[in-house]
């Protein structure tokens, strides 16, 4: 277990005598769902961590059995309900969280096991490596409920290709650790109880290496992806996301998730 594991904050933080930070998305009880305040505290950790200069990387990884299973939907529909401005700022939070992520000048590792859904994809798609246990299960499920994943759609084309988001963005299918190998999304798949050796093994591979050596070239390797947003850009996609959040295709879709029923558009319900 992690230091402060029993703290009822949303995402832990410590930070090792190596300078390696474990943030550890903590509210098992909804599968690590995330809401604004984990989003709030994310952010503060992701600011402090990039300035911090006895931080050398950053492992993520999600308490008890799930990394990290999207949005919390019913905190989503409070959102939808509530005003414009509410709106724009939950999804600016949103983008802000993973684009400080994927930009983090710190080598990133997600330890990911069961549930990784939803923005938890994009969580991942924003690390600079992604170990899964073979328990792992994905999905890009968004649109299942009448809203979409606009925000993290640069860093997952930069992980898996448009190729296999344009099928997996729409369809919303689950798919396992093997296939999310298969298609780029994680680079090792290993048993959940190796999961946290192989993690270590990576941190000392990432440690023997020179840091601002690793951070000039992540922010290269970066310099032409599409995760490399101008602010026109992300403002662009921030003020998208809100307003399908308040569409009415996103009341029904949320509104089917609450009552558990099939939504509107599903023939076969």
């Amino acid at each position: 277990m992690h230091p402060h594991a029993m703290s009822s904050s949303p995402v832990l933080c410590s930070l090792d005598a190596h300078g390696v930070a474990q943030l550890t998305f903590n509210r098992p009880q909804v599968n690590n769902a995330y809401d604004g305040e984990t989003l709030e505290t994310l952010l503060t950790h992701l600011q402090q961590l990039a300035q911090d200069s006895s931080c050398r990387m950053v492992v993520l990884s999600g308490a008890g059995k799930h990394f990290q299973a999207g949005a919390d939907l019913q905190w989503i529909q409070r959102i939808a309900n509530a005003s414009a401005e509410e709106n724009i700022h939950a999804s600016r939070q949103t983008a802000l969280a993973v684009h400080r992520l994927n930009h983090c000048p710190k080598p990133t590792v997600a330890l990911v096991q069961g549930a990784c859904f939803g923005g938890g994809t994009g969580i991942a798609a924003a690390c600079d490596v992604v170990i899964a246990a073979d328990n792992a299960s994905f999905s890009i499920a968004e649109t299942r409920w009448g809203l979409m994943a606009g925000i993290i759609l640069p860093q997952l084309a930069d992980a898996i290709g448009v190729r296999q988001l344009r099928r997996y963005a729409q369809t919303g299918e689950r798919f396992d650790a093997h296939e999310a190998k298969r298609i780029g999304l994680v680079h090792s798949v290993v048993s959940l109880d190796a999961l946290e050796a192989a993690g270590q093994r990576m941190v000392q591979a990432l440690l023997a290496n020179a840091p601002q050596a690793n951070a000039q070239t992540k922010a290269r390797i970066l310099h032409s992806a599409w995760g490399q947003l101008s602010e026109a850009q992300l403002d662009t996609l921030i003020q998208e996301h809100a307003r399908k959040r308040q569409s009415a295709e996103a009341r029904e879709g949320l509104a089917s998730f609450i009552e558990k029923r099939a939504a509107a558009w599903n023939p076969f319900r």
